[in-house]
């Protein structure tokens, strides 16, 4: 064995990433795999639950102050689960993921709406709530363990 090889290996062994990877089970082929710590998905559950906090403390009286700027993160949001969506189509994998992102990306806009034109605190409050609600579903999906295709 040639000395470069003896001290790549040996080099290859001392890295505590390489052991820590050893230490966890092996990957079931056709097992499906979760997305939650890619960056595009960890960035969706990140902007999902800072909005949906945001959301949570929101009274229903008016428009609420600060609204459009909401409006911008939340339709920000909107492109990123669609972006989400279309990745996960393209590669042909967690068929009820990649649905239930796009349709996040497409009530997104509904919900915002909703919350504007409320003609009541009432209907204010309802829309709000829904609004939370699909804020918070984002998060759950995203970070839920892949379930095998039916």
């Amino acid at each position: 064995m040639s000395c470069g090889i003896a001290l790549a290996a040996a080099l290859l062994l001392a890295d505590p990433s390489v052991a820590l990877a050893a230490a966890q089970p092996v990957a079931v082929p056709g097992a499906p795999v979760s997305v939650a710590s890619e960056p595009l998905f960890a960035d969706i559950v990140s902007r999902a639950s800072a909005l949906k906090a945001l959301a949570a403390g929101f009274t229903p009286d008016t428009v609420p102050a600060g609204w459009t700027e909401f409006r911008i993160r939340a339709m920000a949001l909107a492109d990123l689960d669609m972006q989400g969506h279309l990745i996960l189509a393209e590669r042909g994998t967690d068929g009820d993921l990649k649905c239930i992102l796009r349709g996040i990306a497409e009530d997104i806009p509904v919900k915002l709406d909703a919350v504007e034109t409320a003609d009541s605190p009432a209907a204010r409050a309802t829309a709000l709530s829904e609004l939370t609600y699909l804020l918070n579903d984002n998060v759950e999906v995203v970070t839920a363990p892949p379930q095998p295709e039916a």
